[in-house]
């Protein structure tokens, strides 16, 4: 995986470029900077909405924040986002998430 500095370099070319967002996303993330992890899953479903593991990551990082009800709607709308491109595995794992949650 790039590192943050080489996506950043990245998204400079294309700000718009959802998986340059997703991958910055997660790099914060992995960092426990979870507010800022959340600016750019919103930047990457802005971006591309049907981005369907990126509800499933935001909801990840609401959760770690402790904003549970907003992270169950994130898997709400991730989980239509999954019915709509037909993504079965996403659905499963976003569903599971949210009766966990």
């Amino acid at each position: 995986m790039p590192t943050l500095a080489q996506l950043e370099k990245l998204l400079a070319l294309d700000p718009a470029d959802p998986f340059v967002l997703y991958g910055i996303a997660m790099e914060h993330a992995k960092k426990g900077d979870h507010g800022r992890a959340v600016e750019f899953f919103d930047r990457c479903l802005a971006a591309d909405a049907g981005y369907c593991y990126a509800y499933y990551h935001k909801a990840k990082s609401l959760e770690a924040l402790g904003r549970e009800e907003v992270a169950r709607a994130a898997l709400r709308a991730g989980l239509e986002a999954s019915r709509r491109a037909g993504d079965s595995k996403a659905m499963s794992e976003i569903a599971g998430y949210l009766d966990a949650l």
